[in-house]
């Protein structure tokens, strides 16, 4: 009796003391990921990377390290390197098939870091959403729209859709179509249509306003305007172009038509 209570000392001491050192190492170590990781960050040499690139090295190295932390823990307690990585191996294959999802947007961040398409700050839309890019971690981006909602995109969804990225240019061309009366004169139309472009700085003169009839419509004649300007004005300069237009049509006599249909009545 005497030995089979030493061997459970023995053995409790044993284990305890394994158990012991495996949740010392899961504390320090994830202690010590916590400050590798902001010592990174901080570092001079991460602060030239991209910030894109920046935003998915932090995700990706914070999650290595809590890995890395947990099989050293789990080797502490006994269990052979080979099994452990065979246990991983498995269950590797069981999680792959229940998070296959998760899985493509994983795939979908290394290709959005590869080939870049977009980055932290640019306006993008992808059929669904647009908005500014606020962040590219490695399983999701995340979007703020123009009125300030926050919107998780899942990777994978955006490397199969198509994206549109209205900062990936400098410039960026502003086409307006605007419509009047047929009898108006097209020369005095177009007169009018490039003298207000003149007057807004942010217009680029090169490449130059561009105005012509465009088409002949069941009511009107559809004049388009096209500008060049600097992408962060496009939209003061959409704005600013449909209102002063509308009011120097109704200063110089030219008229914006309304539908219309004639009706006749045959009296019989």
């Amino acid at each position: 009796m005497s030995e089979f209570i030493h061997y459970l000392t023995q053995l409790a001491t044993t284990v305890g003391l394994k158990l012991l050192y495996a949740v010392l190492i899961l504390v320090v170590g994830f202690k010590l990921t916590k400050v590798l990781t902001k010592s990174i960050e901080k570092s001079k040499g991460f602060a030239k990377i991209d910030v894109t690139v920046r935003t998915f090295l932090k995700s990706f190295l914070r999650i290595a390290l809590k890995i890395l932390v947990v099989i050293t823990a789990a080797m502490t307690l006994g269990i052979p390197g080979s099994t452990f990585i065979t246990m991983i191996a498995s269950a590797g294959v069981a999680i792959g098939l229940a998070l296959q999802g998760s899985l493509s947007n994983l795939a979908g961040g290394i290709m959005l870091l590869l080939f870049k398409p977009f980055k932290v700050g640019d306006f993008i839309e992808n059929g669904a959403y647009s908005g500014v890019v606020e962040s590219i971690s490695i399983f999701y981006t995340v979007i703020v729209t123009v009125d300030n909602k926050t919107v998780t995109l899942p990777n994978g969804a955006l490397t199969n859709s198509t994206v549109v990225n209205y900062n990936g240019k400098s410039d960026r061309r502003v086409d307006l179509t605007f419509s009047v009366a047929y009898d108006s004169d097209i020369e005095k139309v177009k007169s009018l249509l490039l003298a207000e472009c003149d007057k807004l700085p942010q217009i680029k003169k090169d490449p130059a306003p561009f105005t012509r009839l465009s088409a002949h419509s069941d009511s009107s004649l559809d004049f388009v305007l096209r500008v060049w300007v600097d992408a962060g004005d496009y939209w003061t300069t959409y704005f600013d172009l449909t209102e002063n237009v509308k009011k120097a049509f109704d200063e110089n006599g030219v008229e914006i038509p309304y539908p219309h249909m004639d009706i006749k009545i045959n009296k019989e």
